[in-house]
């Protein structure tokens, strides 16, 4: 794939490619935003560095991607309903987050899109890994492929494993009115609307079952599928400084902030993007 506004070098053989030659603080023309969006298409996940953008540009930059919406259990910042800390501060141990999973996928109607801007990171760690769920889905046998079509997967926004990674914002920046659990219902196959490929649409953090199954009926499958999808040859994984961009395709990719930087300060804003149910 050729780009004439932008360059782009891919980072692992799964997904995942850094982005040069664009100034995300300038409004972006029709064919870099075009370019730009081919690219995201191809590698699901685009990196971005040096993009030391004010609230105002980046809602702007988001603005050129979809729809920004709120997040449902935490507050946005001020002035910036729709931008959100994402932050593990130096005496917690707990980091927003910190298990791998596909964004809200417990809504009626998940995201599109994700990113965040890094505005302070530790000294080491605190990466992200992202995961292909478009090859979680091609290399799984034709037998469980069969299997697996029409199962719909029930997602819950209270899986406590999940709802752990979540307890310190609620408490400091929680919003009053939240629901105490979304329940979301979607193909463990789903389509994506743009390329028409199949991913494999369930995560460990959010569903807890197949829809008109027992818990305890959904697990042998269900566990099988949460180790396959993350297969290491299905990853990559991103070293964010100050400024850095990730914006990644909740379609068809999961992703898992790493916590291994206990004592210190890392300090994010998220965006999400409005999607369409999951077909």
């Amino acid at each position: 794939m050729s780009f004439r506004t932008i360059e782009v070098r891919r980072i692992a053989g799964a997904l995942g490619a850094e982005v040069h030659g664009v100034d995300l603080s300038r409004p972006l023309s029709a064919e870099q935003t075009a370019e730009l969006r081919r690219a995201w298409l191809e590698h699901l996940v685009l990196f971005f560095r040096e993009q030391n953008l004010t609230p105002a540009q980046y809602m702007d930059f988001a603005r050129a991607w979809g729809q920004p919406i709120e997040y449902p259990f935490v507050k946005g910042i001020e002035g910036f309903p729709e931008i959100i800390e994402v932050k593990k501060l130096e005496h917690e141990k707990m980091n927003f987050g910190g298990i791998w999973h596909s964004d809200t996928t417990y809504l009626e109607v998940p995201p599109m899109a994700s990113m965040l801007l890094a505005r302070e990171v530790p000294p080491f760690g605190g990466d992200t890994l992202f995961a292909n769920q478009y090859l979680a889905w091609e290399t799984l046998s034709e037998g469980m492929k069969k299997l697996l079509e029409g199962l719909v997967a029930v997602n819950l926004s209270a899986k406590a494993d999940v709802s752990r990674t979540r307890e310190d914002r609620i408490k400091s920046d929680g919003r009053e009115s939240a629901p105490r659990e979304f329940i979301g219902e979607h193909p463990v196959a789903r389509t994506h609307p743009e390329t028409g490929r199949k991913a494999l649409y369930v995560n460990v953090a959010h569903t807890a079952r197949f829809k008109g199954m027992t818990d305890e009926e959904s697990a042998p499958a269900l566990e099988y599928l949460f180790r396959h999808q993350v297969k290491p040859e299905f990853t990559c994984r991103f070293g964010w400084q100050p400024g850095s961009i990730a914006l990644w395709d909740n379609r068809c990719a999961q992703h898992n902030p790493v916590n291994d930087y206990h004592g210190y300060r890392r300090l994010m804003h998220r965006i999400t993007l409005a999607g369409d149910r999951p077909r």
